[in-house]
């Protein structure tokens, strides 16, 4: 059985190891900025056994969530989907209307499981990674699918019961 409890909850050190195992690092590089994400507001998805088998980091700024990172680690389970949620309701509480997140070209499931969630494309942004390698310079030039990583891609989502819609 999977709970999702506040990050705040969680000891730090244990985020910041997840982040080393399935990033490098707890720091993440994206066009909008550089964030550790072990100090960032999230959510984490724990087993009975108390280890995560999900985390999800955000941002609030200028009235608009933006999700810096999303992981799950037993895809197609329905974690993933519990996570976004869960800032999505946070941010809702918090009268923010629009959600946004980045993912890099190569990440063809990201892509799908976040459009299949109501997220649109709003931009497309050219040789950007690029720049975060100047940052992080173990982000790969390839990712396992053999495609390049060179560019971001952002979506975005009005939230439900905005004015805005």
């Amino acid at each position: 059985m999977i709970e999702i409890i506040n990050a705040s909850k969680m000891n730090k050190q244990i985020i910041n190891k997840f982040f080393r195992e399935h990033w490098g690092s707890p720091e993440m590089v994206i066009s909008s900025g550089t964030y550790k994400c072990d100090e960032l507001d999230g959510f984490v998805a724990i087993n009975e056994r108390d280890e995560i088998e999900g985390l999800v980091t955000y941002i609030i700024h200028n009235n608009v969530c933006e999700i810096v990172s999303l992981d799950s680690i037993l895809e197609n389970k329905g974690i993933g989907t519990k996570l976004l949620k869960k800032v999505e309701e946070q941010a809702s509480s918090q009268e923010v209307i629009h959600i946004r997140v980045t993912t890099t070209n190569d990440n063809i499931r990201a892509l799908s499981f976040y459009q299949k969630r109501g997220y649109c494309l709003t931009d497309l942004l050219l040789n950007v990674v690029a720049k975060a390698r100047e940052i992080k310079p173990e982000i790969p030039q390839v990712a396992d699918n053999g495609i390049p990583i060179r560019d971001e891609i952002v979506l975005g989502k009005i939230l439900q019961g905005s004015i805005y819609r």
